[in-house]
């Protein structure tokens, strides 16, 4: 079993494991646990908006995110992901909500 995600206080883990998770890990599950997403930018999208609460790029003053996102957060993102791989946390339930947070604000607002 994985360990845990580094502490917020071991940043450079912290983006390591980031790079791992969305990059290698969670790709390669992709195909066989029939999930709506495959590319690493979709998995970080997904996780990244989940540690926020909301479109992530309304969050994080710059880009790449994850060295510019607050280290609690990225930790967060980092766990959220490890919960997705491990099986405990469903993929399809976070794509759909993180696709909300985008939908409902590009929406034209009232008035």
């Amino acid at each position: 079993m994985k360990a845990d995600p580094p502490a917020p206080d071991d940043r450079n883990a912290l983006e390591r494991e980031w790079l791992a998770l969305t990059r290698e890990t969670l790709p390669a599950l992709a195909a066989a646990r029939r999930w709506p997403v495959s590319a690493d930018h979709c998995f970080q999208r997904i996780l990244l908006d989940h540690a926020v609460g909301g479109r992530w790029y309304d969050h994080v003053p710059g880009r790449p995110a994850y060295r510019h996102i607050d280290a609690a957060a990225l930790a967060r993102a980092v766990a959220l992901g490890t919960a997705v791989a491990a099986g405990v946390a469903d993929l399809h339930a976070l794509n759909a909500r993180s696709l909300a947070w985008r939908r409902a604000s590009a929406a034209p607002r009232p008035g």
